[in-house]
This record gives structure tokens, C-alpha cells and sequence, in this order.
């Protein structure tokens, strides 16, 4: 349809009526059926200890002698690195020839309100990679960690004397005194004019559906997706993942008081890690006492994580053999489109003795 005024045309593209309903009843239909179920890569339980659980998923045809330790993030449920065939960075991983313990730090109870980062890593943490390595035999161990777990892997390697030959950290927050919250809220938060120790008080343990909100206020990644959704409801496969990715997002775990206020208070507030002042069960964390392979990796397009936060570390690690780069890509999407496999898979390939 064309109209004209004067000199100037103007084009009306004509609506395509059976297309436009077909998309707005796909979208009404994701919102209101039932969330998909995921689908886990072949796995067995070796290990539980109180709410955590490691898990062992083989690989599909065993290429490498070194397996790999997967950490993620205290503040999310981990299975969004195990969403289905397809987006699964551990099926990913099991498919190119490696053993993967991924552990599941589970969510804690009211009971556990006293559990605090210290635990989480002296004691959750170092058993369980005893446990991978007692399981597969092997004689040394890599260990990835994505985001906020990738900070915990970094404090881990700092510390254990455990055998680890490779780290690698993705998308990992280290300086904690930038990000994505607006500059009045993190100065804030630094200056101590918002504090969170009264709300973790109050709750003993913070509830998955705060923690949820938490992150929700902070970040585009849970508004852009509806967008998407509607622009591309046309798209089979990427409305299948998209649900998977919105199951996963309202699906927060809950996190314990004493182990919230040392986040906010000795990283988020006072940046200990980056300053060299945080001590875990009594010892001072200094990156310079990781010496292994070393690789970490930022994405272009991450809205969680910026790529500053996760610099510096490169040049705080001792490891003679290291690795920094960018991929194209966003915090999540890096999961779920396989792409993760394919960057660490290139790295430690080398890296991991083949059979």
C-alpha cells in the first residue's frame, strides 16, 4: 500500500495476519504450558556432603587421562551448564573425550545459615576434588569455573595443594569495585550506606525467590530474553532452548547468610580479593601462588560480567603459561549455544595428556 504528500512517499509494508497470530499464539503457549524438564548428560552420584552433591558424567568415548572439575556460581542453580542435548557444555565436554565431576553446591537450609565462603571451599570444595581424584585415579586434576564459581576456583587454587594442572575461569568477576549496577548503588554499597547484614540476619538463610529479585533488578539478561522470545517465536529450536534458559532463570537458589554477607562485605564492599587482603580459614588468598596452565576468557557482549572485572587477573596469576581472550558472545548465551565446549575443549586439549 502506498500514500503519497507532495514529494515524499511513504511505504506501508502490509501485515501478514496468519504469520503475526501464529507468533502471538507460540508465545501465549510458552507462557502458560508447563516448564520443560531438563534432561541431564548421563551421570551417577559419587559424593554428597550435607545439600552438595558431585556428580560424574563419563565421557562418551574417553580421550583425555586428565578429567575435568567444573565449579559454578553459589547465587544460581549450576544445571544451566547441563540444560540439554544440544546446550550443554558438560554433554560438550563428555562428547570431545573428557571425564567431568561437576559439583552441585545445592540449596541450603535454614540449618545452615553458619555455612560461610570458608566452608564452601576448605571443606565442600577441597573434598570433593579429593573425591574426583580419588574416583578416577588420575593424578592430576583441571578445574573450570564460571562465573562468581570461577572467583571461587580462583581462591581454591590460591590455597589447596591438591594437584591441579589446569584452571580455567570464564566470564569471572575479580575486581569487585566495578559492574553492572548503577554507580550510586555500588558506591553504596562501598561506602557502607547499603548494607545487607540486617537482611541476612533477619532471614538466616536468603530465600531463593530474594535472590531471585536481587538479580532481576540488576540486569538486562532477565528483560532482553521476552523480547527475543517475541521476535523470534517463529524459531522452533531457539523457542525450545528459550525455555530451558527462562526455567532456569526464575529457578534461584537460596544462599546462606554467614556466606551472603562475606560476598557483599569482603568483595562486593571492601574488594579484598583484588587488593590482596581477603583470608580464607585464616590464610591470606594470593593469586600468585597459582602456578598451573592458566586460561581465562571474557565475552563481548556480557551484561552480568564485564570484561574489566575479569582482567586483571591475568597479570595476578604466577603461571608461566597463560591465556587471556575475548569471544563474541553474553554471559549466559556462551552456555547454552555450545560455544563454551568449544573454546575450553581447544585449550586443554593440549593440555590434558591425550590417551
Amino acid at each position: 500500500m502506498m500514500s503519497s504528500n507532495a514529494s515524499v512517499t511513504y511505504f506501508i509494508p502490509l501485515l501478514d495476519v496468519g504469520k503475526e497470530s501464529a507468533r502471538w499464539n507460540r508465545v501465549y503457549k510458552v507462557l502458560t504450558e508447563p516448564k520443560p524438564d531438563i534432561v541431564s548428560t548421563p551421570r551417577e552420584i559419587i559424593w554428597k556432603k550435607n545439600k552438595s552433591t558431585l556428580y560424574y558424567h563419563p565421557a562418551k568415548e574417553k580421550k583425555y587421562q586428565v578429567p575435568l572439575f567444573i565449579v559454578y556460581s553459589l547465587h544460581n542453580k549450576p544445571y544451566i551448564l547441563d540444560i540439554g542435548e544440544g546446550s550443554s557444555v558438560v554433554g560438550g565436554l563428555t562428547e570431545r573425550g573428557y571425564d567431568v565431576y561437576f559439583l552441585d553446591w545445592g540449596s541450603p537450609g535454614y540449618e545452615d545459615s553458619e555455612i560461610t565462603l570458608d566452608d564452601y571451599i576448605l571443606d565442600y570444595l577441597e573434598n570433593g576434588v579429593k573425591r574426583a581424584l580419588r574416583h578416577s585415579g588420575a593424578k592430576e586434576i583441571s578445574m573450570i569455573g564460571y562465573c562468581l564459581g570461577g572467583t571461587v576456583a580462583a581462591i581454591f587454587a590460591s590455597l589447596t595443594k591438591l594437584p591441579i594442572k589446569n584452571l580455567v575461569l570464564a566470564t569471572v568477576p575479580i575486581d569487585f569495585s566495578i559492574g553492572i549496577v548503577p554507580d550510586k548503588w555500588l558506591k553504596g554499597l562501598q561506602k557502607g550506606v547499603i548494607n545487607f547484614d540486617r537482611l541476612s540476619e533477619v532471614y538466616g538463610v536468603i530465600p531463593s525467590e530474594i535472590m531471585y529479585g536481587l538479580f532481576r533488578g540488576l540486569s538486562p539478561v532477565y528483560v532482553s530474553p521476552m523480547i527475543n522470545l517475541i521476535s523470534r517465536a517463529h524459531d522452533a529450536d531457539y523457542v525450545e532452548k528459550w525455555r530451558r534458559m527462562d526455567k532456569w532463570t526464575k529457578d534461584s537458589a537460596s544462599f546462606s547468610s554467614a556466606a551472603f554477607k562475606q560476598l557483599f562485605n569482603e568483595l562486593y564492599k571492601d574488594n579484598k580479593l583484588l587488593k590482596g587482603e581477603l583470608k580464607i580459614g585464616g590464610r591470606k588468598v594470593d593469586l600468585k601462588n597459582i602456578t598451573c596452565s592458566f586460561f581465562v576468557f571474557s565475552t563481548s557482549r556480557d551484561t552480568l560480567i564485564l570484561e574489566k572485572q575479569s582482567l586483571p587477573v591475568i597479570d595476578m596469576v604466577s603461571s608461566e603459561d597463560k591465556t587471556y581472550q575475548v569471544f563474541e558472545g553474553g554471559h549466559v548465551s556462551l552456555a547454552l549455544t555450545g560455544k563454551f565446549a568449544i573454546f575450553a575443549d581447544k585449550w586443554l586439549s593440549s593440555r590434558s595428556q591425550e590417551i
